[in-house]
C-alpha cells in the first residue's frame, strides 16, 4: 500500500470528514475523501497541480494534518504500526466540542473538481443549463452591471464539451444570492465524481440546507421567505402546501 498524507476537517457540531493525498510516479496526484471512518470511499486522480499546493489549499479551508497513513485500493486506512484501521483506532473529534458562534460572513469562495465519468459529465452539462434557465425564468430582477457574476459563463464554457475540469471563484454580496443558490442546487444533486465546495472566508463549509444558513442569507441582504420561490424551483426547498388554495378546490360538503 502507498503512503498518504491524511487531513481532517472538524465541524462545530462535533462531526468531521477526512481527506488524503499522495503523489504518483507519473506526476499526477490521487486524493481520497469521506466522513471520518476506517475507509475513504471517494477517490480522484488529478494532473497539473502539485501535492504541496493542494495541501496548502486544504489547510486554508480548515483541514488539519493527522498522520502519514497507508490506504489500499479499496480505500481502507491503516495507521502506522496497525494491521488494519477501525473506527475506534482513528483519532476522534472532541467528545464535548465547545460551540463557538460563527463570525459574520464577509465573502464566499467556491471550487469544483469534476473527474466524473463521461456519462455523468453529460448529465452535469444538461443540469447546469437547466438550472440557469430556471433561475432566469423565476428571477424578476434584472442584474445590474456590478452584480454580474463571471461564474455563469465559466460553468457554461467548462461543461460545453462534457470534459473533466476544475473551476474556482468568489461570490460577493454585490453578485446577489442567485450564484450561491445555483451552486447549492448543483451540489445537492450529488453527481458522482463532481466535488463542489462552498466556504466562507473562515473556511466554514456551507451545507445545502438553507434553513441553517441564515447568516449567508443575511450576507446577501435577504431571508428564506424572500428567496423561497426560487429555492423551491431549484429543488432546495420542498414546496409549501397552500391550504387556502387546496380548500378552494374542494366542494362544499356541508349540509
Amino acid at each position: 500500500m502507498a503512503t498518504w498524507n491524511l487531513y481532517r476537517h472538524r465541524k462545530p457540531d462535533g462531526s468531521s470528514k477526512d481527506w488524503a493525498v499522495k503523489s504518483n510516479s507519473d506526476g499526477s496526484i490521487t486524493t481520497r475523501w469521506g466522513k471520518t471512518a476506517s475507509k475513504l470511499p471517494g477517490v480522484s486522480n488529478r494532473r497539473g497541480i502539485r501535492q504541496f499546493v493542494i495541501e496548502k489549499q486544504k489547510l486554508a479551508k480548515g483541514y488539519v494534518f493527522i498522520a502519514e497513513v497507508e490506504i489500499d485500493g479499496d480505500g481502507n486506512v491503516v495507521f502506522p504500526g496497525k494491521t488494519a484501521a477501525t473506527p475506534s483506532q482513528l483519532p476522534e473529534p472532541d467528545a464535548n466540542p465547545v460551540f463557538v458562534p460563527a463570525p459574520p460572513v464577509e465573502a464566499l469562495y467556491w471550487t469544483v473538481d469534476c473527474r466524473a465519468k463521461r456519462a455523468v459529465r453529460v448529465d452535469l452539462s444538461i443540469e447546469v443549463r437547466r438550472l440557469i434557465g430556471v433561475i432566469q425564468s423565476v428571477s424578476d430582477q434584472e442584474a445590474k452591471p456590478e452584480q454580474d457574476w463571471d461564474g455563469w459563463q465559466q460553468w457554461i464554457d467548462a461543461t460545453f464539451n462534457a470534459e473533466v475540469f476544475e473551476l474556482s471563484g468568489q461570490i460577493k454580496s454585490a453578485h446577489g444570492v442567485l450564484p450561491w443558490l445555483f451552486l447549492l442546487a448543483l451540489k445537492a444533486k450529488g453527481f458522482n465524481g463532481v466535488e463542489i465546495d462552498i466556504v466562507t472566508e473562515t473556511a466554514r463549509d456551507l451545507s445545502v440546507d438553507l434553513k441553517v444558513e441564515q447568516d449567508v442569507l443575511a450576507f446577501f441582504g435577504t431571508d428564506l421567505d424572500s428567496i423561497r420561490d426560487t429555492a423551491e424551483a431549484l429543488g432546495l426547498l420542498k414546496p409549501r402546501l397552500n391550504l387556502a388554495a387546496a380548500m378552494s378546490d374542494t366542494d362544499d360538503c356541508w349540509f
